[in-house]
Formats: structure tokens, sequence, C-alpha cells
């Protein structure tokens, strides 16, 4: 059986994925992430009833990418914050991006 994306950990030799790797993967993390249409990058937005709770959620996104080695570009406002992984040094998706997406998954599963 394979390990869900949530338990694997972020790999520093990684390759980039071809089209229908990364459409496979996207199956398995939330509906709510989007390919962007280059196909290089993975986004998601997450809203927060205020301030406090999207810095709280921005705070432990920080503790899960940073434990994995593997940052996002985050994009924050009072109530908002947009996620968008892309693995720069193979200038596109690799399953790093995933895995980070289904940890962030896991983090707020309500929302």
């Amino acid at each position: 059986m394979t390990q869900a994306l949530e338990e694997r950990h972020c790999q520093r030799e990684t390759r980039r994925l071809e089209n229908d790797e990364a459409a496979a993967l996207m199956a398995q993390i939330n509906t709510d992430w989007s390919m962007s249409d280059d196909g290089l990058a993975i986004r998601r937005s997450f809203r927060f009833d205020n301030y406090y709770r999207t810095v709280a959620f921005v705070n432990a996104v920080a503790w899960v990418v940073h434990r994995e080695d593997h940052h996002p570009d985050l994009e924050v406002g009072y109530n908002r914050c947009m996620v968008s992984f892309t693995t720069h040094s193979v200038a596109g998706l690799s399953e790093n991006d995933f895995i980070c997406a289904a940890r962030i998954d896991a983090l707020n599963p309500d929302n």
C-alpha cells in the first residue's frame, strides 16, 4: 500500500513531474487546490474569520514547510491566505509540492 502524501517527507533529490503524474497527485489533495495554467505550480486560497486566525494558520504553515525544507509563496490578507507551491530547482512541480499541500490540508480539515 502506498503511503499517504501527508505521511511522506520531502526529498532533497527530486525531479520534475510529467503532466500525468501531477494530475494523479492532484487527485490526492483537497479539490480546492488548482494547478496554474502553465502546469508549473499549485495553489489554494484559505479563508478565515479574522486576522488572528489567518496569522495562526500562516505560522502553522511556516512550521510545517520549515520542517520539510520546502517553502511556498504566501499571499496574506486580513482574512485570507493564498498558498502556492512550485519546485524552483526543477522549474516546475515535484512530489514535494504535493506532500506539502497534503500536510497543509491536514492542518485545516474544516477549510
